[in-house]
């Protein structure tokens, strides 16, 4: 059965995921969870074998990855891109640099790019050698609105054969309380997330090869329905754009609080499911279109059959 091509934008609120990165940026570490990912999706390096000298780490401070990939190539030079002010000087400070530094600064091993005025593309990859070897991104994929682009750019900062790692929250994530939401007749607490094969269809559209795509689910616990709710704010916000528009009072969260503490398994204890998607593809070569035409002058045919006759034994 033919697959239906992937929707090339998600419905997801620009306000909503301007809050989430500004709440992301005041947090006092990254979640948890993402850096749980980042140590799963660092096992998987030891299969690519590479060495690079430098990888672009998008969305670093998120991501939580800079440890990993420090442990995993400790001569490497991290380029990391920041998509807001506030996350590039968390980044910054990370990477101990001085608080005066304004939009980029070059020092020790890392560098920090602020996507929205640096706007890293080709001329930056162009610094070092043949594009980047390895783009890193993970859990940041869920939160963009329009991931066949985005594969596209990662494309083209990319050296031939160079590797793209990411990870992100599949369909699965959160189904316990999609599914609570909806017995209640609420709006949907989060967006919807992208099928892994639908990424791997995108990942080819945008010219990469040999995408290898698998998730795990993650179930978390918690030991009430304030401790949830509590992890589940630093993951980020409901940017579905149909969400609930106001503020929620507190005769409604109560009825939520009470709603959650029914999802407590005999141990009393609150489960929810997480879907992590894993993916990585390398950068094909360009292709020569088929039926394109060769075009030879009359000069060069004939050079071509002189050189050929000259060849043959006399």
């Amino acid at each position: 059965m033919a697959r239906h091509p992937p929707e090339p934008q998600r419905a997801l609120d620009a306000s909503a995921l301007e809050a989430t990165l500004r709440r992301a940026a005041r947090a006092a570490q990254p979640p948890w969870l993402h850096a749980e990912v980042a140590r799963r999706m660092g096992d998987r390096l030891a299969v690519i074998r590479l060495a690079p000298q430098w990888l672009i780490d998008w969305w670093g401070f998120s991501g939580a990855g800079g440890a990993t990939l420090a442990a995993s190539y400790p001569k490497a030079h991290r380029l990391v891109i920041e998509p807001t002010a506030a996350l590039a000087l968390r980044s910054r400070a990370a990477a101990r640099w001085p608080w005066w530094t304004v939009q980029r600064w070059r020092g020790g091993n890392v560098d920090v790019l602020l996507d929205a005025v640096d706007r890293p593309g080709p001329a930056d990859a162009a610094e070092m050698p043949a594009g980047a070897p390895l783009i890193w991104a993970n859990m940041m994929l869920h939160a963009e609105p329009d991931p066949p682009a985005l594969f596209a750019r990662w494309g083209e900062l990319l050296q031939i054969d160079g590797v793209l790692m990411f990870s992100c929250l599949g369909p699965g994530t959160l189904r316990e309380l999609r599914e609570l939401y909806a017995r209640l007749g609420w709006p949907a607490p989060t967006p919807a997330f992208v099928d892994m094969h639908d990424l791997g269809d995108m990942l080819v559209q945008a010219g990469f090869a040999d995408p290898v795509l698998d998730q795990e689910t993650l179930t978390l616990h918690w030991a009430n329905p304030q401790a949830l709710l509590a992890e589940l704010r630093t993951l980020g916000g409901n940017a579905a754009p149909d969400r609930y528009a106001g503020l929620r009072t507190p005769r409604w969260r109560k009825r939520l609080l009470d709603e959650l503490q029914r999802l407590a398994g005999p141990d009393g204890r609150l489960r929810l499911s997480f879907e992590i998607a894993y993916g990585h593809a390398f950068k094909a070569a360009p292709r020569i279109r088929e039926g394109q035409p060769t075009l030879v002058s009359l000069a060069q045919m004939r050079a071509l059959v002189r050189s050929r006759n000259s060849a043959r034994p006399s």
